[in-house]
């Protein structure tokens, strides 16, 4: 019979996390039976977690900064690999003015929170930390996306970004600890859970299965990744808590191997060839090469006998995750970089091979010059465009449906997929950067068949309906940089105006100018796509 013995299922190591102090104000010391309470006014948490969200919005760790500098030197990079990582690096300078935050998808704020048994506050917690939210996303260039449906069916955005999802849990000791994740749609979409069996668990079935599985996440998301795999787990929401806190790097200090009472480790052996698999898929940062991922994470849960889940997640090129605490010397928040700069490469000329489309152009002549160039073809798009994303093609779709047709304006212009952060004053634009392409896909065919959406703007790999529809209607599909709105928002868009829906906000259908806008041609109007060997 064994012997009761307590262990914490996820036994992290020493914290080496540079901080910085925030304020000492709105924390003091009180005693009780002997022992020190740290005692928290409301106004810290709000404080805190405003400041948290104003910094992952426009800052990111040293490490993340470090990863894409790698990319530029490493000489087995693709030209690609280091032309989509100089982009990032360009954008994180720009949103590290604190005006254009990184991404356009500011995300949902997600905090977890593990509070010592000696922190008091006497009020709510989660009401706090969602006013800091509140603040920090409507003081500053952020984008509103919650929706709070009203019916089953109808939604209204809540205009401020709330709600939160904050997660607190008790813990012993006086310290007040905290991870802040903005977490973006298109990298949390790309969060999965297999429920499997015993017989993956032999190598080379978990192998065969992890790999199937990396390609499947494919580019939507913005690579480079932080990709995690998660094996086991007491429950499918334990496994997937686990991928959301691998993803943020919150435990990488777990131990490197298991023991008979259930605790969590991380596979390094296990990480280092599944990265190695990863770089020899040519998918790279995008658009062909060697960095699909950063780095992956593999972590071993313990599991009821008749289940075995499987969770595979990943963190996005912004890379929104933050720490902090609060002590009896204050409170803190991890140091991010506020000088990326210093890890640009020497200014060199990228865009020597590039195309120069002219999108004023009609859209037989454009189409006429693409038929020309094959896929991967690098682009600069200067012109107007027309931007319109999930709520907006299915309201058009109702115009055909109803027998009102499609738009002239889905016909004579190129077509972005894309939803705005909000537009800093002086500027044209706010951070604009490109959505996920594969959620319109259905539209696609319908749309083409009309004499719309015949050339297509996004971000990651479609469905072979919207290869067909190419195809046969002579359109075209073409990728853009995911990960760099804050550049695209700044310097390459000088106009924008509404043109439909304004009630929508940033689902509205825009008209864009753009100058110098990078994309490459990923679907051509011959059944060729970019993307076909490499994810499939």
């Amino acid at each position: 019979m064994a012997e009761f013995s307590y262990q914490d299922m996820f036994p992290v190591g020493d914290d080496y996390t540079e901080y910085r102090l925030l304020t000492q104000e709105h924390v003091v010391t009180k005693s009780f039976e002997g022992l020190d309470i740290v005692k928290i006014d409301p106004e810290g948490l709000t404080l805190l977690a405003e400041q948290a969200f104003r910094d992952i919005s426009f800052l990111l760790r040293p490490s993340q900064l470090k990863l894409l500098a790698n990319i530029v030197d490493d000489p087995e990079s693709s030209d690609n690999d280091r032309y989509v990582a100089v982009e990032m690096l360009k954008n994180a300078v720009i949103s590290a003015e604190g005006v254009f935050p990184m991404c356009q998808d500011t995300g949902t704020a997600i905090i977890t929170g593990k509070k010592g048994q000696q922190v008091w506050t006497n009020f709510s917690d989660e009401e706090s930390l969602s006013r800091g939210v509140f603040n920090a996303y409507t003081k500053n260039n952020l984008r509103y996306s919650q929706l709070a449906p009203l019916t089953m069916y109808d939604e209204k955005n809540t205009g401020c970004n709330l709600p939160a999802q904050i997660e607190l849990y008790a813990t012993q000791g006086d310290e007040y600890d905290f991870l802040f994740i903005a977490k973006g749609g298109g990298s949390a979409n790309k969060t999965y859970l297999y429920q499997e069996t015993k017989a993956v668990l032999k190598q080379g079935e978990l192998i065969t299965f992890m790999k199937s599985k990396i390609k499947s996440v494919g580019t939507s998301a913005c690579p480079p990744y932080h990709l995690v795999f998660v094996v086991g787990g007491t429950s499918a929401e334990a496994n997937l808590k686990t991928v959301k806190l691998a993803s943020a790097g919150y435990l990488d200090s777990l131990p490197c191997t298991g023991n008979e009472f259930g605790r969590a480790f991380r596979d390094h052996e296990l990480e280092a060839e599944l990265l190695g698999i990863s770089r020899k898929l040519g998918i790279g940062a995008q658009f062909g090469g060697k960095y699909f991922c950063h780095d992956i994470r593999v972590i071993r849960l313990p599991r009821h006998g008749a289940s075995c889940p499987i969770g595979l997640g990943v963190s996005c090129s912004a890379d929104r995750n933050i720490k902090a605490k609060i002590t009896k010397g204050g409170i803190f928040l991890e140091r991010l970089e506020t000088d990326p700069e210093r890890y640009l490469p020497k200014p060199t000329c990228t865009d020597h091979n590039a195309v120069n489309i002219d999108l004023n152009k009609s859209m037989d002549e454009i189409c006429g010059i693409l038929n020309g160039y094959p896929v991967s073809t690098r682009l600069l798009l200067t012109g107007k465009l027309v931007v319109a994303r999930d709520i907006a093609h299915a309201k058009i779709k109702e115009q055909i449906e109803t027998g009102q047709g499609l738009p002239e304006y889905f016909k004579k212009h190129i077509i972005y997929y894309a939803g705005p952060a909000k537009t800093p004053e002086s500027y044209p634009s706010g951070s604009f950067g490109p959505t996920t392409s594969g959620r319109m896909d259905s539209y696609v065919p319908l749309f083409q068949e009309h004499g719309g959406s015949l050339i297509m703007l996004a971000k990651g790999n479609r469905s072979g309906i919207v290869t067909e529809s190419c195809k046969k209607h002579g359109g075209f599909y073409l990728g853009c940089i995911g990960g760099t709105a804050a550049r695209l928002g700044k310097e390459c868009i000088t106009d924008i105006e509404t043109i439909e829906y304004p009630e929508l906000g940033m689902e509205a259908v825009f008209l864009i100018t753009v100058r110098d806008f990078p994309a490459f041609i990923i679907i051509d109007d011959k059944g060729n796509d970019f993307y076909e060997n490499l994810l499939n």
